[in-house]
């Protein structure tokens, strides 16, 4: 997406593709964290203001630290129960699913903005 783009939102009542990409990181750092059972890194808060060189920095370090989390993850502990969001009781498991289906809903949501700009996305 272009930098002069990432205010853009389809609607008002939808988020700009800054808060997008903001969400995405605080949601890979946290469930990637709890579904491998390692601590999330400790990292500045990602806003939507923030220019297009520091989210696509703080994204991509969001995604590898996934990487490294998940490659490191005991499939043994997906039955563990841990604190969710809200203070929920669930398991591994549910996060990783939790997870894969993030996942898939957030590049449709960024895939839909890029395509009303005019961009093909990846």
């Amino acid at each position: 997406m272009p930098a002069d783009k990432f205010g853009y939102k389809p609607t008002a009542d939808q988020m700009t593709f800054g808060h997008l990409v903001a969400h995405i990181i605080e949601s890979n750092n946290y469930f990637c964290g709890k579904v491998a059972a390692v601590p999330a890194p400790k990292v500045d808060e990602a806003k939507d203001s923030d220019p297009k060189d520091k989210l696509a920095a703080s994204l991509k370090a969001s995604f590898d630290f996934c990487t490294d989390a998940l490659s490191k993850m005991d499939d043994s502990k997906l039955g563990e129960m841990t604190e969710a969001m809200g203070g929920q009781q669930v398991s591994r498991a549910r996060l990783a699913l939790g997870l894969a289906g993030s996942w898939a809903d957030h590049y449709g949501i960024a895939a839909m903005y890029l395509r009303l700009n005019g961009v093909t996305p990846p």
